[in-house]
């Protein structure tokens, strides 16, 4: 469900066909109808429909079905709004606040707060979760991306979604980065490069997900709601989920980690070398991570050395 929020607004921001909207031709037939939205429509000089432009005298068309109003005259802003195409979606976030011509900038506006949120988030919540625990910042991030999601498929108003698309970009990279990070802690060495490709693979299997999501569902409110909803159940059952044994121990923690790391044992039947695990052996095997993490670091330590410039590199690349 994570993925489909970063690739969410390609359907929920949708661009479709648009025109000026029409006077009123409640009136008239069917024939009457083509024929005037022929001519209103089709202007330019490229016989291409007119998206944000009208003629001031277009009510004429009523009275008048001559060509002589068509003379690239007298053009004015689609001041009453436009009519869209809902054949494909029938709301979007364009369509709910006329995001179109001079508008359509904001677009991609929504799109880049979203992306800020994703940015900030993983700057804070990644060293906020070597302080917190992972668990912690987990639990909160189901939570929080649960209710800013559902708030930003319901508010009203533009500023409100953006600011709770915002809060989902933040909860989005927390979870993402302390997703991993369990993962591959509670993974045996020889087990986390296949357990970091599956994650990877999950990641895919959720935007096909999201692709047949919004095949189904056509209305951008819902669709916003429908992947954001299942994100307070994983907070319900996040509650459940053990801490990292390894962040546990580097904190000096070793009795829960012991605790942790038997009920593991037992859920994988391995009775006996649970009850053989002692705080002892935990603080031995990891008496290297605890120089590790006492000893500082920074940023630059990723261009340190060659191997660690072109380790960043490619990841810069990759992503």
């Amino acid at each position: 469900m994570l993925s489909c929020h970063n690739l969410l607004q390609n359907f929920t921001g949708a661009v479709p066909e648009h025109y000026c909207k029409l006077p009123s031709t409640s009136d008239l037939n069917n024939q009457s109808q083509r024929h005037i939205m022929k001519h209103f429509t089709s202007l330019d000089q490229e016989h291409k429909p007119w998206r944000c432009v009208q003629h001031q005298k277009a009510s004429d068309l009523l009275l008048n079905s001559t060509d002589k109003l068509f003379e690239g005259k007298n053009l004015k802003y689609c001041k009453e709004g436009w009519t869209y195409d809902r054949r494909i979606f029938s709301s979007t976030i364009v369509t709910e606040w006329n995001l179109v011509c001079n508008q359509r900038p904001w677009r991609q506006v929504a799109r880049s707060i979203y992306m800020t949120g994703v940015l900030l988030g993983a700057l804070v919540f990644g060293s906020l979760a070597d302080k917190l625990g992972r668990m912690e910042i987990l639990t909160w991030s189901y939570l929080q991306m649960g209710i800013a999601g559902s708030c930003a498929a319901f508010l009203p108003t533009y500023d409100g979604y953006c600011t709770f698309r915002f809060l989902c970009g933040v909860a989005s990279s927390a979870i993402s980065v302390n997703s991993i990070s369990l993962i591959l802690e509670w993974m045996p060495k020889r087990g986390r490069t296949l357990a970091g490709n599956f994650f990877g693979f999950s990641y895919s299997l959720g935007q096909i997900g999201l692709a047949a999501m919004a095949y189904v569902i056509r209305d951008w409110r819902w669709l916003q709601f429908a992947v954001s909803a299942p994100f307070l159940l994983f907070f319900i059952y996040s509650w459940w989920l053990p801490e990292s044994a390894r962040w546990l121990i580097l904190r000096g923690e070793t009795n829960k980690a012991l605790k942790n790391l038997r009920k593991a044992a037992h859920i994988n039947e391995k009775w006996r070398e649970g009850e053989k695990l002692t705080t002892e052996m935990l603080c031995s095997e990891m008496q290297k991570d605890i120089f590790i993490i006492r000893s500082s670091h920074s940023v630059f330590d990723l261009v340190r050395t060659p191997a660690m410039r072109r380790m960043s590199l490619c990841l810069v690349l990759v992503w």
